[in-house]
């Protein structure tokens, strides 16, 4: 076997994996004509024909765009009339802004378990972390997979609370034939630069419900009503607009998504199969009723134990040095700085200036931030050669797991 890349051999790929975002033909002429027209913010269409369209690919009646999938959820939260001290569950293992939308309109997370096979949040958790205090449940698609719907919808059912999908990271995935983000009271998207369809920034509100719409509009755009004199504010919102060229740029990027989706799912099947089996590498598990996988991210389980205790952190090194673009994801979110912060600068309620998350442990996270890999979903629009390259990479690097263990040691 060759000598690694990370001990100064020849690694696996030098050329890079397909450039995200894309950008084509339809992009540009899309950009151009809102330049033409002179109206780049309010006035403009663009941003009435995304909605339209984006909520009629996910069988919904509305959607409404906004600057980014953070502020999607503290709208959907406020919406939701979820505040000062209300209890929101959400899981430990997602991006920060799933906790912090909660703390930004002065409600109280609490954090739960992740399914050890899918790392979506466990229900059992959800279930058993219920209180008198409990408002809502915000489940996170977690990297495209999404979560146990049926499960999370009959606790929100059975205790009426409310339901927000962060659905930021799983554009057109689906559980059990109905897309995510149409399924709960209400969707939120994210079109940050990673995500599978993307405008740099942006985010987009779903809900089959008119009232619940017409609050997130109001939130969105200063407080206004859809019916109203312009300056006129009856709710406090802020300005949480989308523009003109970010819309245009999301209408020409769902042109491409779906085939950009189905290119993925067919990748991510292809490397599970060639991954499965191999010492100590196990791609995350895909739940039977999901039909629609978005593979925003493709996760693998790393045992260590079966590489010679070989470090995760010193694998993703060499993983990087052949030329693979993996990392290692997310820390528990209990054990985030920002919590301490809103005690002292944002949340004054006394249920959460007691509340201590230094005694939180979640077993199943804190696996999961010690074991998990990551690639990014560009890495799944490469060739069969390219996926074959990321194989090759893990294999090449199990086969002088011996020497690396050694060295750092």
């Amino acid at each position: 076997m060759p000598k690694l890349a990370l001990r100064g051999g020849k690694p696996v790929r030098k050329a890079p994996f397909p450039a995200w975002p894309l950008p084509g033909r339809e992009e540009r002429t899309s950009l151009l004509t809102v330049l033409s027209s002179g109206k780049w913010g309010i006035g403009g269409k663009e941003i009435e024909r995304l909605e339209r369209r984006f909520a009629r690919l996910h069988n919904t009646p509305h959607g409404v765009a906004v600057m980014n999938g953070t502020v999607a959820l503290e709208i959907a939260l406020k919406a939701g009339r979820v505040g000062d001290g209300d209890e929101v569950i959400v899981p430990s293992y997602t991006f920060a802004a799933t906790a912090t939308a909660v703390l930004n309109v002065n409600a109280i997370p609490v954090f739960v378990d992740i399914d050890a096979e899918t790392y979506c949040i466990d229900p059992q958790s959800v279930r058993a972390a219920l209180s008198p205090r409990t408002k809502a449940i915000i489940p996170v698609h977690l990297a495209g997979h999404p979560a146990d719907m049926d499960a999370l919808m009959s606790i929100a059912s059975e205790r009426n609370l409310f339901l927000i999908e962060d659905a930021c990271q799983a554009h057109f995935a689906e559980w059990r034939g109905q897309r995510v983000g149409s399924i709960g009271h209400i969707g939120t998207f994210s079109f940050q630069s990673s995500k599978n369809v993307t405008s740099g920034e942006g985010g987009m509100l779903l809900t089959k419900d008119e009232a619940l719409a017409e609050r997130c509009w109001s939130y969105h755009n200063c407080g206004r009503s859809p019916t109203g004199e312009w300056y006129h504010h009856p709710r406090l919102g802020g300005n949480y607009r989308m523009t003109q060229f970010q819309a245009a740029l999301l209408l020409a990027q769902l042109t491409k998504a779906r085939k950009q989706h189905q290119t993925r799912q067919r990748s991510a099947r292809y490397l599970t199969s060639k991954l499965t089996g191999l010492l100590g590498i196990s791609p995350l598990k895909v739940d039977a009723r999901v039909t629609s996988h978005a593979y925003h991210l493709f996760v693998i389980r790393y045992d260590k134990e079966q590489w010679s205790g070989l470090e995760r952190s010193t694998l993703l090194k060499a993983l990087n040095a052949e030329g693979i673009p993996a990392s290692r994801g997310y820390v528990p979110l209990y054990r985030e700085g920002f919590l301490a912060e809103a005690r002292e600068f944002t949340l004054r309620h006394r249920a959460y200036t007691e509340r201590d998350y230094s005694g939180v442990h979640c077993p199943n996270t804190e696996r999961a931030c010690r074991e998990a890999i990551w690639l990014p979903q560009n890495v799944l629009l490469g060739s069969r050669e390219d996926l074959d390259h990321v194989v090759r990479a893990f294999h090449k690097i199990l086969e002088h797991k011996d020497e690396l263990t050694k060295v750092q040691s």
